[in-house]
């Protein structure tokens, strides 16, 4: 079967937009115009861009061919195997901001590619900024994407990752957990299915089980007045609230209907 897609006859001209376009279109990439100007515009020669659109026909993410995901105005560096940071994600650390726009440490827990980890730096006035991921390829990707902000990684599984120096010291502990239940794993994307860790999506039996060891041992590690967040589904968010009262908590839920984000605050009672 001939390729979607191939450069022109002389190897110094680029393809037409058009063709991009084209190409893109008919592997099923809804948004393929905005797509098209992305990937021309990373493409430094025509064989370049024929290696992106053609990694981008057989199905990886666009963010994976780009090298990079947009993430609340930033450029959040992304890898193979590695979790890429959604929009609706931008939600938590906007609520995080509200709540604590003083906040001086703040944690990115389950941090992926480090997205929360950066954009809550970014916001913030010089904070002391921490990561923590049980995946090391998640950890190398956000060590890279907190290096400027001057914040550190650590790989291990939840709070056993973290500096013992942090403990009650965390104004925002901002933990992207995996909250697909087991079952529905196989539904997702292919997208998601097919080029993200299995750790950063399945949640367990009913999708709460991380959530439910954070909330657990978040209040030994909040600062009076700190906060967890936690995204979450419309599903799950009821059994959420409960996770994070029972854990000692006060807990609210905040909801964005323009990006169908649920995330649940809370704070040590």
């Amino acid at each position: 079967m001939p390729p979607l897609f191939s450069t022109p006859s002389s190897s110094s001209a680029f393809p037409s937009r058009d063709s991009v376009v084209a190409a893109l279109r008919a592997a099923g990439c809804v948004f393929a115009e905005d797509e098209a100007e992305l990937i021309l515009a990373a493409a430094r020669t025509p064989g370049e861009l024929a290696a992106l659109v053609e990694r981008r026909v057989a199905g990886l993410p666009l963010e994976l061919v780009l090298g990079w995901a947009e993430f609340r105005g930033l450029r959040i560096a992304v890898a193979p195997g590695v979790f890429v940071p959604r929009r609706r994600t931008e939600f938590l650390v906007e609520r995080a901001l509200a709540h604590a726009p003083g906040a001086g440490v703040v944690v990115d827990l389950c941090c992926g590619s480090g997205a929360v980890g950066a954009a809550l730096a970014a916001a913030l006035d010089r904070p002391e900024v921490h990561a923590a991921d049980v995946d090391p390829a998640a950890v190398r990707c956000a060590r890279g994407n907190l290096s400027a902000a001057g914040g550190r990684a650590h790989t291990g599984d939840l709070f056993d990752a973290l500096p013992a120096a942090l403990r009650g010291r965390i104004d925002i502990l901002a933990a992207n957990v995996p909250y697909v239940p087991t079952g529905e794993v196989a539904l997702l994307p292919a997208e998601a299915r097919e080029h993200e860790p299995l750790v950063a999506l399945d949640g367990g039996a009913d999708g709460l089980d991380v959530l439910r060891r954070v909330a657990a041992g978040a209040p030994g590690w909040l600062a009076p007045g700190g906060c967890l967040l936690v995204e979450t589904s419309e599903r799950q968010a009821p059994a959420a609230v409960d996770a994070f009262t029972r854990a000692g908590l006060t807990a609210r839920l905040e909801v964005s209907d323009e990006l169908y984000a649920h995330v649940v605050i809370g704070v040590v009672r």
